[in-house]
C-alpha cells in the first residue's frame, strides 16, 4: 500500500475511535481488551500517537520513551485524544518523502514505516473502541488487512521479542481465502522466519477471510478456521501478543 493510503485509513480509524470512544463512555468495559475501560484505550492510543508524531515532526534519530499518560477522563480525555490524532496525521502528511527518523521495523522508508504502522495501531484499537460501545463493527479493508497481516508476521514477529517458538521445527499457515494470499511460518526454537505463499507444507493452517483473519491474529476475535495441529494455534494464542 502508498504511505497515503496508509495516512487516509490512519485519519479515518483515530476519527472512528473517538466517535465510539464518546458513544461508549470512557468509563466502559473494552470486551476486546478484558483488562481495559476506555479510558485506558484511549490513554493509550493517544500516547503512542503523540510519541510516533514526534519521531516523524522532530526527525528524531534515536530511541525515546512514551510520555505518562494523562489523568483526564471523559470529554477532556476523548477531546485531548482527537487533539494528538490530528497532530500526528499532519506531521505523516508534512513530513518529506526522504525523512529519517528511528523506526523498529523493516520498511522502504521511515515514513512509510510509520504511516503504516500508526494505521494498524490505530485500526486494532478502533476495534477495540467498537467493542465497548457495542453493534455492528466498521469492516476493515481486505487490501488493508493483507497488508497488515504482513506487517505483523514479517515485522513484529521477525524480530527476536517475539515468543512465538517451538522446541522442534513446525510450519504455521496463514491463508487469506478472499484475497488469495497466503504466508508460511517456520518455527523453531529461533525467531521465527515468513515467506509469502505455500512454500513447504504446513502442520497447521489458519485461513478465513483477510479483515476477520487480521482481527484474529491480533487476537480480537477467534480464528476463523484451523485445520492441522490445533496446539500452534493455541500457541499462537498464547505467545503471540506483541508488547
Amino acid at each position: 500500500m502508498e504511505i497515503a493510503e496508509h495516512i487516509e485509513i490512519l485519519d479515518r480509524e483515530g476519527r472512528l475511535l473517538a466517535r465510539a470512544a464518546e458513544e461508549a463512555g470512557t468509563d466502559a468495559a473494552v470486551p476486546t481488551c478484558p483488562e481495559w475501560r476506555v479510558r485506558d484505550l484511549v490513554r493509550h492510543t493517544g500516547v503512542v500517537h503523540r510519541w510516533a508524531a514526534a519521531f516523524v515532526a522532530d526527525a528524531h534519530p534515536s530511541f525515546r520513551s512514551m510520555q505518562e499518560e494523562p489523568a483526564l477522563d471523559g470529554a477532556d480525555l476523548v477531546a485531548w485524544f482527537r487533539e494528538g490524532h490530528a497532530q500526528l496525521v499532519a506531521a505523516l502528511t508534512a513530513a518529506p518523502s526522504d525523512l529519517r527518523c528511528w523506526t523498529f521495523l523493516p520498511a522502504p522508508s521511515p515514513l512509510a514505516f510509520w504511516a503504516r504502522r500508526q494505521a494498524n495501531e490505530t485500526a486494532v484499537h478502533r476495534v477495540d473502541a467498537e467493542s465497548a460501545r457495542g453493534g455492528t463493527p466498521t469492516a476493515v479493508g481486505t487490501d488493508f488487512a493483507v497488508d497488515g497481516i504482513d506487517e505483523l508476521l514479517r515485522g513484529f514477529h521477525a524480530r527476536t521479542k517475539s515468543r512465538l517458538r517451538t522446541p522442534e521445527p513446525r510450519v504455521l499457515r496463514i491463508r487469506a481465502t478472499d484475497a488469495k494470499e497466503s504466508w508460511t511460518v517456520h518455527l523453531s526454537p529461533e525467531v521465527p522466519v515468513t515467506e509469502h505463499g505455500d512454500t513447504v507444507p504446513a502442520d497447521c493452517e489458519v485461513a478465513g477471510q483477510a479483515a476477520y483473519l487480521y482481527l484474529a491474529l491480533w487476537n480480537r476475535l477467534p480464528f476463523p478456521q484451523i485445520t492441522g495441529d490445533t496446539a500452534l494455534a493455541t500457541l499462537w494464542r498464547e505467545t503471540a501478543g506483541v508488547g
